[in-house]
Protein backbone atom coordinates (compact mmCIF):
# COMPACT_ATOMS: atom_id res chain seq x y z
CA UNK A 1 0.00 0.00 0.00
CA UNK A 2 3.03 2.12 0.71
CA UNK A 3 4.59 1.61 -2.73
CA UNK A 4 1.21 2.42 -4.53
CA UNK A 5 0.83 5.89 -2.10
CA UNK A 6 4.15 6.57 -3.43
CA UNK A 7 3.63 6.18 -7.07
CA UNK A 8 0.22 7.87 -6.55
CA UNK A 9 1.30 11.03 -5.55
CA UNK A 10 4.70 11.50 -7.07
CA UNK A 11 5.09 14.65 -9.01
CA UNK A 12 4.76 13.02 -12.83
CA UNK A 13 4.89 16.28 -14.56
CA UNK A 14 8.44 16.15 -13.32
CA UNK A 15 9.44 12.89 -13.75
CA UNK A 16 8.31 13.16 -17.45
CA UNK A 17 10.43 15.75 -17.95
CA UNK A 18 13.35 14.83 -16.20
CA UNK A 19 13.06 11.49 -18.64
CA UNK A 20 12.53 13.48 -21.83
CA UNK A 21 16.08 15.76 -21.04
CA UNK A 22 18.21 13.09 -20.08
CA UNK A 23 16.82 10.83 -23.24
CA UNK A 24 17.87 14.15 -25.02
CA UNK A 25 20.70 14.63 -23.66
CA UNK A 26 22.06 11.12 -24.65
CA UNK A 27 20.91 11.36 -28.09
CA UNK A 28 23.19 14.40 -28.50
CA UNK A 29 26.17 13.15 -26.88
CA UNK A 30 25.95 10.22 -29.37
CA UNK A 31 25.98 12.55 -32.37
CA UNK A 32 29.00 14.31 -30.85
CA UNK A 33 31.05 12.12 -29.68
CA UNK A 34 30.64 9.53 -32.94
CA UNK A 35 34.05 11.22 -34.62
CA UNK A 36 35.78 10.66 -31.36
CA UNK A 37 37.59 7.64 -30.59
CA UNK A 38 36.72 7.62 -26.99
CA UNK A 39 33.38 5.11 -25.74
CA UNK A 40 31.41 8.37 -24.49
CA UNK A 41 27.92 7.93 -25.76
CA UNK A 42 28.13 4.16 -24.38
CA UNK A 43 29.66 5.03 -21.12
CA UNK A 44 26.97 7.41 -20.57
CA UNK A 45 24.67 4.96 -21.46
CA UNK A 46 25.80 3.16 -18.48
CA UNK A 47 25.33 6.07 -15.87
CA UNK A 48 22.24 6.93 -17.30
CA UNK A 49 21.27 2.94 -16.45
CA UNK A 50 22.95 3.59 -13.04
CA UNK A 51 20.36 6.26 -11.91
CA UNK A 52 17.26 3.85 -12.16
CA UNK A 53 18.36 2.26 -9.22
CA UNK A 54 19.72 4.63 -7.65
CA UNK A 55 16.05 6.48 -8.36
CA UNK A 56 14.65 3.68 -6.86
CA UNK A 57 16.86 3.70 -3.68
CA UNK A 58 16.16 7.68 -2.52
CA UNK A 59 12.29 6.90 -3.42
CA UNK A 60 12.70 4.29 -1.05
CA UNK A 61 13.71 6.34 1.76
CA UNK A 62 11.55 7.93 4.20
CA UNK A 63 11.25 10.93 3.53
CA UNK A 64 11.72 12.22 7.29
CA UNK A 65 15.50 10.48 6.90
CA UNK A 66 16.82 13.72 4.52
CA UNK A 67 15.42 15.92 7.18
CA UNK A 68 17.03 14.16 10.36
CA UNK A 69 19.96 13.29 8.90
CA UNK A 70 20.98 16.60 6.87
CA UNK A 71 23.59 17.73 9.08
CA UNK A 72 25.42 14.12 8.93
CA UNK A 73 25.15 14.16 5.11
CA UNK A 74 26.37 17.35 4.87
CA UNK A 75 29.53 16.95 7.04
CA UNK A 76 30.09 13.99 4.68
CA UNK A 77 29.87 15.73 1.68
CA UNK A 78 32.09 18.23 3.57
CA UNK A 79 35.30 15.38 4.09
CA UNK A 80 34.76 14.14 0.59
CA UNK A 81 35.89 17.38 -0.55
CA UNK A 82 38.64 18.01 2.17
CA UNK A 83 40.19 14.43 1.23
CA UNK A 84 41.06 15.71 -2.57
CA UNK A 85 43.67 17.41 -1.37
CA UNK A 86 45.02 14.15 -0.41
CA UNK A 87 43.40 11.46 -2.83
CA UNK A 88 42.35 13.81 -5.59
CA UNK A 89 43.49 12.75 -8.95
CA UNK A 90 44.32 15.86 -11.39
CA UNK A 91 42.61 15.91 -14.88
CA UNK A 92 43.12 19.09 -17.13
CA UNK A 93 44.75 21.29 -13.95
CA UNK A 94 41.92 20.59 -11.83
CA UNK A 95 42.44 18.25 -8.75
CA UNK A 96 38.23 17.56 -8.52
CA UNK A 97 38.01 13.58 -9.01
CA UNK A 98 38.74 10.63 -6.88
CA UNK A 99 39.80 7.94 -9.40
CA UNK A 100 38.57 3.78 -8.74
CA UNK A 101 40.53 1.98 -11.95
CA UNK A 102 39.21 3.84 -15.00
CA UNK A 103 36.03 5.55 -13.32
CA UNK A 104 36.06 8.72 -11.48
CA UNK A 105 33.72 10.73 -9.42
CA UNK A 106 33.71 14.25 -8.86
CA UNK A 107 32.00 15.26 -5.04
CA UNK A 108 31.22 18.69 -5.98
CA UNK A 109 28.47 17.68 -8.14
CA UNK A 110 26.90 16.14 -4.77
CA UNK A 111 27.53 18.62 -2.41
CA UNK A 112 25.02 20.60 -3.92
CA UNK A 113 21.95 18.59 -2.72
CA UNK A 114 24.20 18.01 0.67
CA UNK A 115 24.38 21.71 1.24
CA UNK A 116 20.64 22.45 0.14
CA UNK A 117 19.38 19.60 2.51
CA UNK A 118 21.74 21.56 5.05
CA UNK A 119 20.93 25.10 4.53
CA UNK A 120 16.62 24.01 4.56
CA UNK A 121 17.54 21.96 7.91
CA UNK A 122 19.37 25.36 9.21
CA UNK A 123 16.50 28.00 7.92
CA UNK A 124 13.80 25.03 9.12
CA UNK A 125 14.14 25.58 12.96
CA UNK A 126 11.29 27.79 14.15
CA UNK A 127 13.65 29.95 16.40
CA UNK A 128 15.75 30.89 13.08
CA UNK A 129 15.11 35.06 12.24
CA UNK A 130 17.50 35.75 9.30
CA UNK A 131 17.29 39.51 10.35
CA UNK A 132 19.84 38.90 12.97
CA UNK A 133 23.21 39.06 12.70
CA UNK A 134 24.76 36.11 13.83
CA UNK A 135 22.27 33.91 12.37
CA UNK A 136 23.21 35.20 8.88
CA UNK A 137 26.78 34.88 9.47
CA UNK A 138 25.46 30.86 10.47
CA UNK A 139 23.76 30.50 7.08
CA UNK A 140 26.34 32.12 4.60
CA UNK A 141 28.85 29.82 6.71
CA UNK A 142 27.19 26.92 5.70
CA UNK A 143 26.79 27.85 2.08
CA UNK A 144 30.37 28.88 1.61
CA UNK A 145 32.01 26.22 3.19
CA UNK A 146 31.92 23.78 0.48
CA UNK A 147 32.57 26.97 -1.73
CA UNK A 148 35.95 27.65 0.01
CA UNK A 149 36.98 24.04 -0.15
CA UNK A 150 36.13 24.08 -3.97
CA UNK A 151 37.47 27.06 -5.00
CA UNK A 152 41.45 25.93 -4.65
CA UNK A 153 40.71 22.82 -7.12
CA UNK A 154 40.34 25.00 -8.80
CA UNK A 155 36.77 24.82 -9.94
CA UNK A 156 35.01 28.23 -10.19
CA UNK A 157 32.35 27.09 -12.28
CA UNK A 158 31.14 24.62 -9.48
CA UNK A 159 32.03 27.51 -6.93
CA UNK A 160 29.64 30.11 -9.22
CA UNK A 161 26.97 27.97 -8.32
CA UNK A 162 26.95 28.13 -5.03
CA UNK A 163 25.59 31.77 -5.17
CA UNK A 164 22.44 31.07 -6.12
CA UNK A 165 21.86 30.34 -1.91
CA UNK A 166 21.86 33.49 -1.27
CA UNK A 167 18.16 34.15 -3.28
CA UNK A 168 17.40 31.51 -1.94
CA UNK A 169 17.64 33.06 1.93
CA UNK A 170 16.38 35.98 0.49
CA UNK A 171 13.10 33.94 -0.11
CA UNK A 172 13.68 33.29 3.93
CA UNK A 173 14.38 36.81 5.16
CA UNK A 174 17.74 37.66 4.39
CA UNK A 175 17.96 41.52 4.20
CA UNK A 176 18.17 42.70 0.46
CA UNK A 177 21.48 44.51 0.93
CA UNK A 178 23.61 40.99 0.45
CA UNK A 179 22.20 40.58 -2.92
CA UNK A 180 22.60 44.36 -4.13
CA UNK A 181 26.17 44.12 -2.82
CA UNK A 182 27.00 41.28 -5.06
CA UNK A 183 25.36 42.46 -7.98
CA UNK A 184 26.95 45.99 -7.32
CA UNK A 185 30.41 44.28 -6.65
CA UNK A 186 30.39 42.66 -10.25
CA UNK A 187 29.41 45.58 -11.98
CA UNK A 188 32.00 47.43 -10.41
CA UNK A 189 34.29 44.82 -11.14
CA UNK A 190 33.17 44.68 -14.99
CA UNK A 191 33.36 48.11 -15.07
CA UNK A 192 37.00 48.63 -13.55
CA UNK A 193 38.24 45.59 -16.12
CA UNK A 194 36.46 48.42 -19.33
CA UNK A 195 37.39 51.69 -18.00
CA UNK A 196 39.94 53.01 -16.29
CA UNK A 197 39.90 53.42 -12.13
CA UNK A 198 39.20 57.04 -11.97
CA UNK A 199 36.10 57.00 -14.23
CA UNK A 200 34.62 54.18 -12.61
CA UNK A 201 35.01 56.05 -8.95
CA UNK A 202 33.52 59.42 -10.68
CA UNK A 203 30.82 57.31 -11.62
CA UNK A 204 30.74 55.98 -8.15
CA UNK A 205 30.31 59.16 -6.39
CA UNK A 206 27.88 60.41 -9.00
CA UNK A 207 25.24 57.86 -8.19
CA UNK A 208 25.87 58.18 -4.68
CA UNK A 209 25.01 61.77 -4.72
CA UNK A 210 21.68 60.84 -7.27
CA UNK A 211 20.62 58.19 -4.16
CA UNK A 212 21.74 60.69 -1.16
CA UNK A 213 19.63 63.78 -2.52
CA UNK A 214 16.97 61.37 -4.08
CA UNK A 215 16.39 59.77 -0.50
CA UNK A 216 14.16 61.37 2.05
CA UNK A 217 15.31 63.87 4.51
CA UNK A 218 15.15 61.63 7.40
CA UNK A 219 17.11 58.53 5.42
CA UNK A 220 19.97 60.53 4.76
CA UNK A 221 23.30 60.35 6.04
CA UNK A 222 26.27 61.49 4.83
CA UNK A 223 28.50 59.46 6.67
CA UNK A 224 27.24 56.42 5.78
CA UNK A 225 27.30 57.88 1.95
CA UNK A 226 31.38 58.40 2.48
CA UNK A 227 32.04 55.33 4.06
CA UNK A 228 30.15 53.66 1.11
CA UNK A 229 32.22 55.58 -1.17
CA UNK A 230 35.81 54.98 0.65
CA UNK A 231 34.63 51.15 0.51
CA UNK A 232 33.59 50.95 -3.20
CA UNK A 233 36.42 53.10 -4.26
CA UNK A 234 39.02 51.21 -2.28
CA UNK A 235 37.35 48.10 -4.45
CA UNK A 236 37.56 49.41 -7.41
CA UNK A 237 41.31 50.47 -7.08
CA UNK A 238 42.15 46.85 -5.91
CA UNK A 239 40.29 45.14 -9.09
CA UNK A 240 43.49 45.28 -11.61
CA UNK A 241 45.74 44.05 -9.21
CA UNK A 242 43.32 41.30 -7.95
CA UNK A 243 43.50 40.54 -11.85
CA UNK A 244 46.62 40.49 -12.83
CA UNK A 245 48.31 38.63 -9.24
CA UNK A 246 45.10 36.32 -8.35
CA UNK A 247 43.45 35.51 -11.92
CA UNK A 248 45.03 32.95 -13.94
CA UNK A 249 46.01 33.47 -17.29
CA UNK A 250 42.99 31.43 -18.77
CA UNK A 251 40.57 33.68 -16.51
CA UNK A 252 42.22 36.77 -17.70
CA UNK A 253 41.83 35.73 -21.63
CA UNK A 254 38.56 34.80 -20.98
CA UNK A 255 37.48 37.84 -19.65
CA UNK A 256 39.06 40.06 -21.98
CA UNK A 257 37.59 37.82 -24.92
CA UNK A 258 34.22 38.73 -23.04
CA UNK A 259 35.04 42.18 -22.63
CA UNK A 260 35.93 42.85 -26.17
CA UNK A 261 39.96 43.53 -25.20
CA UNK A 262 40.67 40.96 -27.25
CA UNK A 263 40.02 38.66 -29.90
CA UNK A 264 41.62 34.96 -30.08
CA UNK A 265 39.34 33.15 -32.04
CA UNK A 266 42.46 30.57 -32.65
CA UNK A 267 43.10 30.38 -29.17
CA UNK A 268 41.25 31.08 -25.75
CA UNK A 269 38.34 31.87 -27.79
CA UNK A 270 38.09 29.45 -30.15
CA UNK A 271 35.77 27.28 -27.99
CA UNK A 272 33.29 30.25 -28.32
CA UNK A 273 33.97 31.09 -31.79
CA UNK A 274 32.85 27.25 -33.24
CA UNK A 275 30.39 26.97 -30.46
CA UNK A 276 28.10 30.10 -31.91
CA UNK A 277 29.20 28.87 -35.52
CA UNK A 278 27.97 25.63 -34.96
CA UNK A 279 24.50 26.94 -33.38
CA UNK A 280 24.15 29.77 -35.82
CA UNK A 281 24.81 26.99 -38.87
CA UNK A 282 21.12 25.49 -37.60
CA UNK A 283 19.14 27.77 -39.05
CA UNK A 284 15.34 27.75 -37.56
CA UNK A 285 15.29 23.86 -38.18
CA UNK A 286 18.42 22.35 -38.16
CA UNK A 287 20.58 19.87 -40.40
CA UNK A 288 18.75 17.08 -39.02
CA UNK A 289 20.05 14.69 -36.56
CA UNK A 290 23.34 13.36 -37.03
CA UNK A 291 23.99 15.27 -39.78
CA UNK A 292 25.56 18.54 -38.25
CA UNK A 293 28.83 19.52 -40.16
CA UNK A 294 30.50 21.26 -37.46
CA UNK A 295 29.80 18.64 -34.89
CA UNK A 296 30.65 15.56 -37.13
CA UNK A 297 34.07 17.60 -38.19
CA UNK A 298 34.85 17.60 -34.09
CA UNK A 299 35.52 21.10 -34.57
CA UNK A 300 34.06 22.14 -30.95
CA UNK A 301 36.14 20.94 -28.12
CA UNK A 302 34.49 19.19 -24.73
CA UNK A 303 31.18 19.48 -27.76
CA UNK A 304 30.01 16.54 -25.07
CA UNK A 305 30.13 18.07 -21.90
CA UNK A 306 29.78 21.78 -21.65
CA UNK A 307 29.29 22.78 -24.99
CA UNK A 308 26.33 19.90 -25.43
CA UNK A 309 23.94 22.42 -26.62
CA UNK A 310 25.66 23.56 -29.68
CA UNK A 311 24.42 20.00 -31.11
CA UNK A 312 21.01 20.70 -30.11
CA UNK A 313 21.22 24.57 -32.34
CA UNK A 314 23.52 22.81 -35.29
CA UNK A 315 21.42 19.91 -35.47
CA UNK A 316 17.75 20.69 -33.93
CA UNK A 317 17.92 24.65 -35.15
CA UNK A 318 16.11 27.27 -33.01
CA UNK A 319 13.00 25.14 -32.92
CA UNK A 320 14.30 22.60 -31.38
CA UNK A 321 16.71 24.43 -29.13
CA UNK A 322 13.15 26.48 -27.99
CA UNK A 323 12.02 22.62 -27.38
CA UNK A 324 15.07 22.03 -25.17
CA UNK A 325 14.71 25.48 -23.08
CA UNK A 326 11.26 25.35 -22.69
CA UNK A 327 11.38 21.89 -21.39
CA UNK A 328 13.89 22.89 -19.12
CA UNK A 329 11.78 26.09 -17.92
CA UNK A 330 9.05 23.73 -17.05
CA UNK A 331 10.94 22.07 -15.06
CA UNK A 332 11.50 25.14 -13.05
CA UNK A 333 8.72 26.75 -13.00
CA UNK A 334 6.80 23.01 -11.94
CA UNK A 335 9.64 22.50 -9.02
CA UNK A 336 8.64 26.21 -7.44
CA UNK A 337 5.04 25.29 -7.90
CA UNK A 338 5.48 22.47 -5.64
CA UNK A 339 7.87 24.01 -3.26
CA UNK A 340 5.06 26.68 -2.87
CA UNK A 341 2.44 24.10 -1.63
CA UNK A 342 4.74 22.47 0.78
CA UNK A 343 3.35 23.20 4.02
CA UNK A 344 7.11 22.39 6.13
CA UNK A 345 9.87 24.86 5.89
CA UNK A 346 12.09 22.17 5.19
CA UNK A 347 11.06 20.71 2.24
CA UNK A 348 10.14 24.03 0.81
CA UNK A 349 13.45 25.68 1.48
CA UNK A 350 14.64 22.41 0.02
CA UNK A 351 12.72 22.74 -3.45
CA UNK A 352 13.75 26.35 -3.77
CA UNK A 353 17.18 25.39 -3.97
CA UNK A 354 16.71 22.57 -6.11
CA UNK A 355 15.03 25.58 -8.46
CA UNK A 356 18.12 27.56 -8.42
CA UNK A 357 20.90 25.08 -8.74
CA UNK A 358 19.39 23.59 -11.75
CA UNK A 359 18.21 26.97 -13.26
CA UNK A 360 21.62 28.90 -12.38
CA UNK A 361 23.73 25.76 -13.84
CA UNK A 362 21.12 25.98 -16.97
CA UNK A 363 21.21 29.50 -17.57
CA UNK A 364 24.98 29.67 -16.80
CA UNK A 365 25.83 27.18 -19.94
CA UNK A 366 23.69 28.45 -22.30
CA UNK A 367 25.07 32.45 -21.86
CA UNK A 368 28.84 30.49 -21.86
CA UNK A 369 27.79 28.58 -24.65
CA UNK A 370 26.37 31.81 -26.70
CA UNK A 371 29.37 33.81 -26.25
CA UNK A 372 27.71 35.88 -22.93
CA UNK A 373 29.83 34.41 -20.27
CA UNK A 374 33.36 33.48 -20.11
CA UNK A 375 33.91 29.58 -20.30
CA UNK A 376 34.54 28.26 -16.68
CA UNK A 377 32.88 24.68 -17.20
CA UNK A 378 29.03 24.41 -15.96
CA UNK A 379 27.59 21.14 -17.34
CA UNK A 380 24.32 22.03 -18.69
CA UNK A 381 22.01 19.35 -16.34
CA UNK A 382 20.82 15.97 -17.42
CA UNK A 383 22.11 17.03 -20.55
CA UNK A 384 26.04 16.66 -20.05
CA UNK A 385 28.56 13.79 -20.40
CA UNK A 386 29.57 12.32 -17.40
CA UNK A 387 28.18 9.82 -14.56
CA UNK A 388 28.89 12.28 -11.34
CA UNK A 389 26.82 15.16 -12.94
CA UNK A 390 23.82 12.93 -13.89
CA UNK A 391 23.61 11.52 -10.53
CA UNK A 392 24.28 14.74 -8.52
CA UNK A 393 21.29 16.59 -10.22
CA UNK A 394 19.33 13.41 -9.98
CA UNK A 395 19.86 12.74 -6.59
CA UNK A 396 18.68 16.72 -6.08
CA UNK A 397 15.62 16.45 -7.98
CA UNK A 398 14.49 13.06 -6.70
CA UNK A 399 14.72 13.87 -2.35
CA UNK A 400 12.76 16.40 -3.20
CA UNK A 401 9.75 14.76 -5.33
CA UNK A 402 10.17 12.31 -2.74
CA UNK A 403 9.40 14.55 -0.13
CA UNK A 404 6.31 15.62 -2.03
CA UNK A 405 5.01 12.18 -2.45
CA UNK A 406 5.70 11.24 0.94
CA UNK A 407 4.05 14.19 2.44
CA UNK A 408 6.21 15.55 4.40
CA UNK A 409 4.39 18.79 4.14
CA UNK A 410 1.69 17.22 6.30
CA UNK A 411 3.95 16.07 9.07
Amino acid sequence: MKNQSIKKNLDWTCIIIYSALVIMGWLNIYSSSLSSIEDTYQKQFVFILLTIPLIFIILGIDGKFYEKYASIIFGVSLLSLVGLFLFGKTIAGQRCWYAIGSFTIQPSEFAKAATSLALAKYLSDSQINLKEVNRQIQALAIVFLPVLLILPQPDPGSALIYSVFLIVLYREGLPAWYIWTGFITILLFMLTLLLEPQYVILIALLVIIIIHFKSRLSDRNIVLSAILFAVMSGFVLSVNYVFQNVFKQHHRDRFNILLGKTVDLKGIGYNTNQSEIAIGSGGWIGKGFLEGTQTKGGFVPEQHTDYIFTTVGEEWGFAGSLVVIALFVGLFLRVIYLAERQKTKFSRVYGYCVAGILFTHFFVNIAMVIGIFPTIGVPLPFFSYGGSGLWGFTILLFIFLKMDANKVNEW
